[in-house]
């Protein structure tokens, strides 16, 4: 035959994702869907699951980047015939629909959300898109999250609300003008899509640890003076904790050569007094001043752990003023004067007996 094969022409009705998102899942029909040419209804949907990439345990008072691993797991699970091809071109029509109705279970334009349950854990990034995945692919790329974990954050199980919204094809129109040996000539391929939205749960843990605060500090410290500081730690974390060394680094107008104190053993809930003797400058304003510190411990699996920094606030007084010197002084002068006033009785005494 001499004749002349048009190209295919594939007219689709609602391809571009950007546009799905803004239409209502499970609608009806497309306005230029003709259902009169519909051969088949086919049943099945994508089915993305999602996985934590490298484990799921992090520790608190980290920011993290969370790889989220996608698979669809779409099938079709049935179909139903909605007329009978009655001749050659007709059956044509209906094997090249099935064969199209097999992309119904494709996500496709994947956008994910990560959204934290707990204000103990932020989620720092938007959404991240995710491409398209035929049945029983995943991503060949993880979907990357960033999530901030408070310092004050309990040892626990935190879920993690991960929201997918993805185009799948709903329904498959074929028509066209004749069959010849190498197919359908002016094949028309009308595609219907439809907005699909999953929310998967994804479990993190924030592992058990020991932790420090600061619970109380006293210190009787005087420009130009040497005295002692005195800090109280507890241990408000899940795990106990052996040979615990505080080491503080000090800078004007305090110095010392007194920098570590150990604090031994503490379980948790316990607490106890580091100790140390500083010298402050004699030009030290009278004000609160921030010492830095840190603990140094062996942790339950017999591994060194240094904490971040825990600041010390202190305040220095002012050298003794002129009525406090006064008083002193004046002190001084009673001793001295009871003495002399002994004395001159004495000597009295012994004038007295001689004569």
């Amino acid at each position: 035959m001499d004749k002349k094969i048009n190209f295919t022409r594939i007219i689709t009705l609602m391809v571009l994702v950007p546009l799905l998102l803004l239409t209502n899942a499970q609608a009806a029909f497309p306005e230029y869907f003709d259902i009169s040419k519909n051969y088949y209804t086919v049943y099945g949907s994508p089915d993305v699951s999602a996985s934590i990439l490298g484990g799921a345990e992090f520790s608190r008072g980290t920011t993290v980047t969370i790889n989220i691993n996608l698979n669809n797991k779409g099938l079709i699970t049935g179909f139903r015939s909605e007329q009978e091809a009655n001749d050659e071109f007709e059956q044509s029509l209906q094997e090249t629909e099935m064969r199209y109705e097999g992309q119904k279970t494709t996500a496709i334009g994947i956008v994910s959300t990560l959204v934290s349950l707990n204000p103990a854990i932020k989620v720092k990034s938007g959404p991240q898109e995710a491409g398209t995945l035929v049945s029983g692919q995943q991503t060949e790329e993880p979907v990357k999250f960033t999530i901030e974990i408070a310092k004050n954050a309990r040892a626990g199980t935190y879920p993690l609300l991960l929201n997918l919204i993805y185009g799948y094809q709903e329904n498959v129109q074929i028509d066209g003008r004749n069959t010849t040996d190498i197919g359908l000539t002016d094949l028309e391929v009308g595609l219907w899509y439809e907005i699909r939205s999953q929310n998967l749960t994804l479990p993190i843990v924030i592992k058990p640890q020991a932790d420090f605060s600061i619970i109380n500090v006293t210190g009787n410290l005087k420009a130009g003076k040497e005295g002692l500081l005195y800090v109280t730690y507890k241990n408000i974390g899940e795990l106990p904790v052996k040979d615990a060394t505080v080491r503080i680094s000090v800078s004007d107008p305090f110095s010392t050569t007194d920098d570590q104190a150990f604090i031994g053993l503490l379980e948790p809930g316990e607490s106890s007094t580091a100790i140390f003797k500083l010298k402050v400058d004699s030009t030290a304003t009278s004000k609160m001043y921030g010492i830095n510190s840190e603990i140094k411990y062996e942790d339950i699996d017999g591994h060194e752990q240094i904490t971040d920094n825990i600041k010390i606030s202190i305040e220095t007084l002012p050298a003794g003023s002129a009525s406090e010197n006064l008083m002193k002084y004046a002190g001084i002068i009673i001793v001295i004067g009871f003495a002399i006033i002994l004395v001159f009785g004495i000597l009295k005494y012994k004038k007295k007996s001689g004569s």
